[in-house]
């Protein structure tokens, strides 16, 4: 029985595969592996001092590969940094309404490095509707591709992190009149 050498290019395009079946897995799923975070305010205050409120967070981006998971991450990640909050069908019918549209929440690979960019817009606003507060939260970085890690996913978790302390800061400032400082 005689074994099959390999040619001088198989190697290559082996490699070559592999690289593009990671690159595509890494695109496709951008929140896997990114779990939501709690940044707690030792005061336990909730936004404008209200109990209640009703969270949206709407995917706006132009492609919603992960949709679901976005918004999931993003509300999981708001809710658990204010525990002391009754949310959406807890909240009562006086319950303000906070909304998150998601803007850019992707990360890239351009040359040696990943590029990555979490952006969305904040309304904060009563029950009557009348805007308490409205901002953005846009972040982005960009990251060397280093041997051995999961680019990708850490770039993104990195944007991620930023916008939402940017968020949560900027929800904690929000006052019933709706003055603001900026976050």
């Amino acid at each position: 029985m005689r074994k099959k050498l390999r040619g001088p290019g198989s190697r290559v395009q082996s490699s070559g595969a592999a690289l593009l079946v990671l690159l595509t897995a890494a695109c496709a799923s951008s929140t896997e592996g990114i779990a939501p975070v709690s940044y707690t305010d030792p005061s336990g205050i909730c936004p404008v001092g209200r109990t209640g409120w009703k969270l949206e967070v709407l995917d706006r981006r132009a492609e919603r590969k992960t949709s679901e998971d976005v918004v999931a991450l993003i509300g999981e990640s708001i809710r658990r940094s204010f525990p002391g909050c009754r949310w959406d069908t807890e909240a009562g019918a006086d319950a303000g309404v906070v909304r998150i549209e998601v803007h850019r929440f992707a990360t890239d690979p351009v040359e040696n490095t990943w590029d990555a960019a979490a952006e969305w817009t904040v309304t904060a606003s009563d029950a009557a509707g009348a805007i308490l507060t409205e901002f953005e939260a846009s972040e982005e970085t960009s990251r060397p591709n280093y041997r051995g890690s999961n680019n990708a996913k850490e770039s993104l978790r990195e944007v991620f992190d930023r916008a939402l302390r940017r968020t949560l800061t900027g929800l904690r400032v929000v006052t019933p009149a709706g003055v603001t400082s900026s976050p």
